[in-house]
């Protein structure tokens, strides 16, 4: 087994908060030059915002820390599979590379569903590594299911 790569650490731990704000454990770091520039998670409740996800999260304060709507360059690592929502935004802001960790078969667009950045009218497509740290993100999502029934 790998050691896990320190920004999905980092995105695991979002999760882990996420989790205890009560909401649905997804965390996700923006990554530029081998450097966290910002770190976001799930947080639709507590913002009363649907659009609040992980991933969307950290690409705005990416680019309020970057001072650009492209984040050209950038890694974003994420602990579940994006949804089709944020693999817009992922093209959207140019993400060069997109690693993640557990599938989901059942909102995921990255391998499941729409598979966003296969279609023909997705303007730019990420470099994608799915498994990253799989068996602890979907560990974490599951627990956070099971405590809620």
């Amino acid at each position: 087994m790998f050691p896990v790569p320190e920004p999905m650490r980092r995105a695991l731990d979002a999760a882990r908060n996420a989790a205890l704000a009560g909401e649905v454990p997804v965390g996700a770091v923006v990554v530029k030059d081998g450097v966290v520039i910002a770190v976001g998670a799930n947080a639709p409740r507590a913002l009363c915002d649907p659009t609040a996800h992980a991933e969307i999260q950290a690409i705005r304060a990416a680019a309020v820390a970057l001072g650009s709507d492209r984040l050209e360059g950038c890694d974003l690592w994420v602990t579940l599979e994006p949804c089709a929502m944020c693999a817009g935004a992922i093209a959207h802001a140019r993400i060069a590379r997109l690693y993640y960790g557990a599938a989901d078969a059942k909102g995921g667009a990255v391998e499941h569903g729409p598979r966003f950045f296969a279609q023909p009218t997705c303007h730019h497509r990420p470099e994608v590594y799915a498994g990253i740290a799989e068996t602890e993100a979907a560990a974490i999502l599951r627990q956070f299911f099971v405590d809620r029934r």
